[in-house]
């Protein structure tokens, strides 16, 4: 186990800026009681796994009441634990054996969006149009001679229409599934809540909190409501077509007085607690939730995004850099998550596929070769490892693990799949249960079969089949954090002058060099003790393609 000191973050409230967090998706990281979905217990017990492996915190996706329309992401209390995840109890002792470890942790916080089953949405659909009750969310009369049709042509994100008609003819805003009605931001009953919830779990040790859709909190509800009209309407896309901060429900400026508002309560604490959007938005606006005064850290989605390509990455690693520091944050760099095809089989599709076809292909069209995806996510990593800023790593992906393309449609989960009319497949290829052992119903995930089924090729990737072994890619991640942790030393990088076509070479601060070869051929290696390199070099003189070496 790699050396740990108990929790760092007490002589240290920096901690952050140069971090490796680790993404816990709690229902299908290990699974304690056998019922085949992951739990808290679960995770505890696994914990040595993330202190062994070197990362410095973890963050955990939400573990609250819900009825999964969403993963998790519909709440239906947001200061509890579902009842088949375990208690407060198990989560007090989870924060506990973290910190032992010297591990912080992280937990996601839904502010935008309740779950249907929500008391405050029962007490709204029970309550008269007009009602106070209803002033928590966003309510309205329908549009047409009978209210029949929606109040504006706001789309979901999921697909079809972000409004939906209750009983009683009013509609409901859901940028999400219907079982995630918006809240209204504009209520003070809303903000409070959210400052007692803030509050609930620092108090029981939480050290930061990863903010989702946190550009999607304010909106512009005067009346009439504005239509988005062609501008665009489900995401991000539609953003650089309007005035920044000017849309009507995604990034406007308004937003960050809730944040400012957050960093107050985050700072009552010692050490402050930290804070991390998933904002999809352009970097200038990004870098407005990064701020000290805010939420101090932002997701950058351009690195997971890019091409493997050396000119676009470098544009894209240059301008986070820039990004980050107008804003007084660090960078962050990010490959996989629950929402995506997992980098070590999107980094084969060729330029211009659709994820979404692909997956919905059965991961056929085109075909992929998962041993050069792995290679070719192996040299992403390490590159992304060598950067300034905070790391973060996705539960599973340092063993290698593909997408689950061929997923069967009949155990599908994701609520993508039947809103978009079976034409998105969703996410739950990237979401199938981690294999720990070689044998098992679940390879190790639980005592019994997991809620996803895993393919018998899981075997080969397991925590097990990998450790101690030559080469694997889990002892990769191991020596690269390692090292990592021993060599970082400032904020910046400073970029080779003279590398050669399809090569990204840097500096960070002279002690070591990081060079990546993304071209179809070989590449001079530079001079210089080799380190790390993510697969074995056949000589000391040439970088073959789709790797990276740390040269000292």
């Amino acid at each position: 186990m790699a050396d740990r000191s108990p929790d760092l973050s007490s002589r240290n409230p920096d901690w952050w800026r140069q971090a490796v967090i680790y993404q816990v998706y709690p229902r299908s990281f290990a699974d304690a009681d056998g019922d085949g979905l992951g739990d808290l217990r679960g995770i505890t017990q696994r914990l040595d796994h993330l202190a062994g492996l070197g990362v410095d915190a973890l963050w955990l996706s939400p573990f609250y009441p819900s009825e999964l329309a969403d993963g998790g992401y519909d709440v239906a209390d947001h200061r509890d634990v579902d009842p088949r995840l375990g208690t407060l109890d198990d989560f007090d002792a989870l924060v506990g054996e973290a910190h032992r470890l010297g591990l912080k942790v992280l937990v996601d916080i839904v502010p935008n969006h309740t779950s249907h089953q929500h008391p405050w949405f029962q007490e709204a659909l029970r309550s008269a149009p007009g009602s106070r009750a209803r002033e928590r969310y966003v309510f309205r009369p329908g549009r047409g001679a009978h209210g029949e049709l929606p109040p504006t042509d706001w789309q979901s994100v999921f697909g079809g229409s972000a409004w939906k008609r209750t009983p009683d003819g009013e509609w409901y805003l859901h940028l999400f599934a219907p079982e995630q009605p918006d809240l209204n931001w504009d209520d003070e009953d809303v903000r409070a809540d959210f400052r007692t919830t803030l509050r609930f779990w620092s108090d029981r040790g939480v050290d930061g909190f990863r903010v989702d859709v946190a550009h999607g909190l304010a909106k512009d509800l005067a009346e009439p409501l504005r239509d988005v009209g062609n501008i665009g309407a489900t995401g991000e896309e539609a953003l650089p077509l309007v005035a920044p901060g000017s849309h009507p429900y995604w990034d406007r400026d308004e937003v960050h007085e809730i944040y400012r508002d957050w960093r107050k309560v985050f700072d009552a604490y010692r050490p402050p607690r930290t804070a991390v959007a998933e904002a999809w938005v352009p970097g200038p606006r990004r870098a407005l939730y990064a701020r000290p005064d805010e939420l101090g850290q932002a997701f950058n989605f351009e690195y997971l995004e890019a091409r493997w390509d050396a000119d676009e990455l470098r544009r894209v690693i240059t301008d986070e850099l820039a990004t980050a520091r107008a804003a007084g944050a660090t960078a962050t760099w990010v490959l996989s998550n629950h929402d995506v095809v997992r980098h070590a089989s999107r980094l084969m599709l060729p330029p211009g596929t659709d994820p979404g076809a692909w997956l919905l292909s059965g991961g056929r069209a085109p075909a992929i070769d998962p041993g050069t995806g792995l290679g070719r996510a192996r040299a992403a990593t390490l590159l992304m490892l060598a950067l300034p800023g905070s790391s973060y790593l996705y539960q599973g992906e340092e063993l290698g693990l593909p997408e689950v393309a061929d997923l069967p449609t009949e155990v599908l989960q994701d609520p993508i799949w039947e809103q978009t009319g079976h034409v998105r497949k969703g996410r739950d290829g990237c979401r199938v249960p981690l294999p720990w052992t070689t044998t098992g119903p679940s390879y190790g995930f639980g005592p019994g079969a997991a809620w996803l089924p895993q393919p018998p090729s899981f075997a080969s990737y397991a925590v097990e089949a990998q450790t101690g072994a030559d080469g694997s890619t889990l002892e990769l991640y191991r020596t690269a954090l390692r090292l990592r942790r021993k060599l970082l030393e400032g904020e910046t990088l400073t970029w080779t002058p003279d590398a050669p076509a399809g090569v990204l070479d840097f500096r960070r601060a002279e002690a070591w060099r990081c060079v990546t070869n993304l071209g179809g051929v070989a590449a001079p290696l530079p001079p210089g003790e080799v380190l790390l390199a993510s697969t074995p070099l056949s000589d000391s003189r040439t970088l073959p393609p789709d790797t990276t070496v740390w040269l000292a």
